[in-house]
């Protein structure tokens, strides 16, 4: 190749590398959000994706803690693993089991097999050790038979403070992102989308294939480096990431990490979620949680579990 060939190409290469650069670092505005774009949705952008009405679908969403819901309308069969962990990470007490659920109409019934238990996992009368257990049995298992409504709600049957707790504990790990009613300190934080909060975070949207392989597009937000004291203490969510399906934007997974601190409680959680479809219900596929909490009147609890969930039935 002759140099002059040789310096045009070197141009041409030169000016697309540039071009993508500067595409990776255009932004869009979101009601007062500035979200960074990379050069794939840069050139979607110009061919008709949407990046505002994308984001107002981020902020709007309810798929996600639904599916959830959808567990107690469809029948299916569950791996569980869960361990609590002394102050050395060892393991302190561990249950491992197989479910399986079945559907009777608006009702729901749970058999258990292979169940491994050691260390204090139950108390003496069986009833759950740990806060981390019982959130995880009100979640995934089913005690006797259990009917719901329409939503898949169940009648709650602790009742008063105990019932709204749980509820609002649920929202918290389960739909972050979404402020929480009747927490006044951690409730507003959790709403990154809100004016107060947003000015903490970097938000982006990129584009990448999920695990499974499924191509996404990507959602990010994570706190900002170098915040100060003062501002860290005004954050929940240290990162949220949600991967959408390209084809027809349902969620198909979610990574998160939650922490917060004050002289009455602190709490540090990570959580991943892989989704699944079934009979046109998004459900929960896989999940899994590693976090510690320390609440007043309760010892510090650090636990792991892994919760696998397939072999779906009814909900036709």
């Amino acid at each position: 190749m002759s140099h002059f060939w040789k310096s045009i190409a070197g141009t041409i290469a030169l000016s697309l590398l540039q071009c993508l650069q500067l595409n990776a670092q255009d932004t869009a505005r979101y009601k007062g959000m500035t979200v960074n774009l990379d050069e794939v949705i840069v050139a979607a952008k110009r061919i008709g994706f949407d990046v505002n009405s994308f984001i107002k679908r981020v902020e709007d969403d309810t798929t996600f803690y639904r599916a959830f819901k959808n567990l107690h309308i469809v029948g299916f069969d569950a791996i569980n693993d869960i361990q609590v962990l002394g102050k050395k990470a060892q393991v302190q007490a561990s249950l491992y089991n197989q479910t399986h659920q079945e559907m009777k109409g608006k009702c729901r019934t749970m058999q258990v097999s292979n169940e491994k238990v050691t260390g204090d996992f139950y108390t003496r009368k069986g009833n759950y050790n740990y806060y981390t257990a019982e959130l995880y049995a009100n979640l995934f298992f089913t005690k006797g038979t259990v009917c719901t409504d329409e939503s898949g709600e169940d009648p709650d049957r602790s009742g008063g403070s105990l019932a709204r707790h749980k509820a609002q504990l649920k929202q918290l790990i389960f739909n972050p992102g979404k402020p929480i009613r009747g927490v006044p300190i951690v409730g507003p934080k959790v709403a990154i989308f809100n004016s107060e909060v947003m000015r903490y975070y970097d938000f982006s949207i990129t584009a990448e294939n999920y695990v499974d392989g499924t191509s996404c597009y990507v959602f990010t937000a994570r706190t900002k480096p170098g915040l100060s004291r003062i501002d860290r203490a005004d954050v929940v969510i240290d990162e949220l990431i949600t991967w959408f399906n390209k084809e027809n934007f349902e969620i198909v997974g979610r990574k998160y990490a939650l922490s917060y601190k004050t002289m009455l409680f602190d709490f540090n959680v990570k959580m991943n979620v892989q989704m699944t479809k079934y009979n046109g219900l998004l459900i929960p596929a896989l999940v899994t949680y590693n976090g510690t909490w320390n609440v007043p009147f309760k010892k510090r609890e650090t636990a792991v579990f892994a919760a696998k969930f397939l072999n779906f039935t009814g909900a036709q």
